[in-house]
């Protein structure tokens, strides 16, 4: 499956994508390529899509991907002349405010490699009451929410990009820390002041190296390599 951002080249350093307003387009279905075909959010990144919009042969272009918030580039397929290289150095001097403007992009922080962080403080508990509300409003959706909201190949990107060392178990803090990469006026199933970020209890604990789970009897909250540094019983919250 084909990941934010993919583009494909003519073997000489120049590279096609889908823009922003493509994009947007294509979320509500409207977007149709020079033949007059319809072009819908699953082709977002795929590379074929992009082939098929830009009038150019898919099996006689070069394929790549490339993930903004890592800095990773992937040769996923040479069809032609090998120009990696150039197109990685295009890549990485890409305006993604003009490709994803609702995309923040930003170091991924891992808390769990946060050694500072070895006993829980006060500020730690008031963000998790906070934290605990929010997370009971949307019924443990948290990912519901944050997947709704957000859309298809950017939304994967950006949830590998922030699993890649975490368990399953603080999910739901996963994906509240997920939402902190995108910029957006409303978030679907869960009610919020506009323009504010519902989750930002947890992402401010994930910020300070903690991370909370819960079990339907307790909260845990996670530290340094994941030790759990502190369990609250649900009715002591």
């Amino acid at each position: 499956m084909c990941q934010f951002f993919s583009c494909i080249s003519d073997g000489k350093g120049n590279i096609k994508y889908f823009n922003a307003e493509q994009r947007n387009l294509m979320r509500g279905e409207e977007l149709k390529g020079p033949d007059g075909s319809r072009y819908d959010s699953s082709l977002q990144d795929s590379h074929s899509g992009i082939a098929g919009f830009c009038g150019w042969d898919c099996d006689k272009v070069n394929k790549y991907e490339y993930n903004p918030l890592t800095k990773r580039f992937v040769i996923d397929q040479i069809n032609i002349q090998d120009d990696s290289a150039k197109v990685k150095r295009v890549c990485r001097k890409l305006d993604f405010a003009a490709i994803v403007p609702e995309l923040i992009i930003k170091p991924i922080f891992h808390p769990f490699e946060h050694k500072k962080r070895k006993r829980v403080n006060q500020t730690d508990i008031d963000l998790l009451k906070k934290w605990a509300s929010v997370w009971a409003s949307v019924g443990a959706s948290v990912w519901a929410s944050v997947w709704d909201s957000v859309w298809d190949s950017v939304g994967a990107s950006v949830r590998a990009s922030v699993r890649d060392s975490m368990r399953d178990s603080v999910g739901d803090s996963v994906g509240a820390y997920v939402s902190s990469f995108f910029d957006l006026p409303k978030w679907k199933r869960i009610k919020h002041k506009k323009g504010e970020n519902p989750f930002q209890s947890c992402i401010d604990l994930w910020h300070r190296g903690i991370v909370p789970s819960f079990d339907g009897k307790a909260w845990r909250l996670h530290g340094y390599k994941a030790k759990v540094l502190k369990v609250i019983p649900k009715d002591e919250l």
